[in-house]
């Protein structure tokens, strides 16, 4: 029988308090496609509340059945659930709608009255907890409006309210200061939740278990015993139906500055007070990102590298270049891909490459952390057929094929004295069994409870755009680095190697 990853220290599920989940953008592609598959999987696996109902709000005028038709076929498509008809039924019937316009307090008014009708029990009171799934221009407007409407209540009331914002928040560090600040006018930092779905995925999390319940890795996790670092967040899709959104935004504001830095963060982290500890494990996050070293105008040149991608071909099939695309702006130069040499000046890491790339039309969608260690000695073998020994490299995968494998050297059978690299692995779907939950099923379900371990604080916000806000000023400057091109079906722009050339390194083969 598989562990319930959801389950205590015991082995017992523990549900949340009962719920009302209300869904501000519920006529959107993430409602369809993420928010509620998670949901239908969360209740095969009775992991929601015993009481518990979604409320979706949107412009569109439907009715609630409406709405529950629209989402059906989406959510048998989507889920990795079987969706039989009977256990969509048993889930629907606590899915419920209600128009709205997010600028329109009267809406608000109507909205908090459906909620009082819906919640009516005996004995219980219902928590709110409201998902940002709209524009993010609408963030700041939805907040205020659900405290003017009375649908927030200050943390320890009978009711606890909270709100989950999904990405992106702000666009540059003044952005996302005026979106904090507006948020508390009506919530305490305590009832938000910053989302980050790549918080969720089961390796991510993995990674304090690994690094700190394995007694042989932490001594090992420093810049004495570590050479460099690289980090890769690689897509093969284009910008796909987001083309509009994707030309205003960039891959260095859509995937560098929050789930690639919080990787890095989690990855660099200092030893927390504990795990269950929530303050603790996001107070050492920020100590990382601070760490980082700011660039100068003239290190942003040396240290970063974007592209654009050109037409080209993927798996066999011939694609459109970026200024191909319909709904990209002619001339547009928003970067498709971005590499960047990172270091973070403390005591533990100084001296160590971090190099990330992210990009899209690149061959194979993957994510990927290696850690490489510095190379042992090879005096020892002179004379025999060694000549350099190979670096022990660690890689943890944490899309698609979610897994762990370290690399050492191992003498092959034979008369003769030969160092052979092999890999050990270690597969979750091998070992574990059954498919991972969703990261939107762990993230929704914590927020539930009110563990924000797994999301991200004010200040995490705030340090993630500070660091990037040279490299943004650089890149809209009149004198900006150049736009390199990349074919399509390509591991991005030929330079980017230059990026780890001086250091004698070279990206790893994905």
């Amino acid at each position: 029988m598989v562990e319930n990853p959801f389950s205590d220290s015991e082995g017992h599920v523990a549900r949340p308090p009962a719920t009302a989940l209300v869904i501000f953008g519920a006529s959107g592609d993430l409602t369809h496609r993420k928010l509620i598959p998670a949901l239908f999987s969360l209740a095969q696996d009775n992991l929601l509340p015993t009481k518990f109902l979604v409320l979706g709000a949107a412009r569109s005028k439907l009715s609630d059945d409406s709405f529950r038709e629209a989402l059906y076929p989406v959510v048998k498509e989507s889920s990795r659930r079987e969706v039989t008809q009977a256990a969509w039924d048993a889930f629907a019937r606590n899915i419920f709608y209600q128009p709205l316009d997010a600028t329109c307090l009267e809406d608000f008014v109507l909205l908090k009255a459906r909620l009082e009708a819906l919640c009516r029990c005996e004995g219980e009171v219902v928590n709110y907890l409201y998902y940002l799934a709209a524009s993010s221009t609408l963030f700041g407007v939805i907040a205020t409006n659900l405290k003017k409407a009375g649908l927030v209540e200050k943390p320890g009331e009978a009711r606890s309210t909270r709100l989950i914002i999904e990405k992106p928040f702000g666009r540059d560090l003044a952005s996302a200061l005026e979106l904090n600040r507006v948020l508390r006018d009506s919530f305490s930092e305590e009832q938000l939740y910053r989302i980050d779905h790549y918080l969720g995925k089961e390796t991510v999390q993995n990674i304090l278990v690994f690094r700190f319940a394995n007694g042989i890795f932490e001594p090992l996790w420093n810049h004495r015993y570590i050479d460099q670092i690289q980090i890769a967040v690689c897509e093969s899709i284009g910008v796909e139906r987001r083309a509009s959104y994707f030309d205003r935004t960039g891959i260095l504001r859509d995937i560098v500055q929050n789930h690639l830095l919080q990787i890095v963060s989690l990855l660099c982290i200092e030893p927390p007070i504990s795990l269950n500890d929530a303050h603790s494990i996001r107070d050492e996050k920020v100590k990382v990102l601070r760490s980082i070293k700011r660039f100068s105008q003239a290190e942003v040149f040396a240290n970063t590298v974007r592209g654009q991608y050109t037409r080209g071909y993927i798996d066999g099939k011939e694609v459109n270049g970026y200024l191909e695309e319909d709904g990209v702006a002619s001339g547009s130069v928003t970067e498709t891909y971005v590499a960047m040499k990172l270091e973070i000046d403390n005591w533990r890491w100084s001296g160590v490459p971090i190099y990330v790339r992210a990009g899209k039309r690149l061959p194979k969608r993957i994510t990927e952390i290696t850690i490489f260690f510095k190379k042992a000695p090879a005096g020892l073998f002179y004379g025999q057929s060694a000549r350099e020994l190979d670096q022990n490299i660690l890689t943890i995968q944490v899309q698609p094929n979610e897994g762990i494998s370290l690399r050492i050297s191992s003498k092959p059978p034979g008369p003769l004295l030969r160092v052979k690299p092999v890999v050990m692995d270690f597969a979750y779907g091998e070992f574990f069994g059954g498919s991972s939950p969703e990261a939107y099923e762990r993230l929704l379900l914590d927020a539930m409870r009110g563990d924000s371990t797994l999301f991200i604080r004010d200040d995490e916000i705030e340090e993630a755009w500070d660091l990037l806000s040279p490299i943004l000023s650089a890149w809209s400057s009149d004198t900006p680095p150049p736009l390199e091109e990349y074919e399509a079906g390509t591991w991005g722009p030929a330079v980017a190697a230059l990026l780890l050339a001086p250091a004698g390194h070279k990206w790893r083969r994905l």
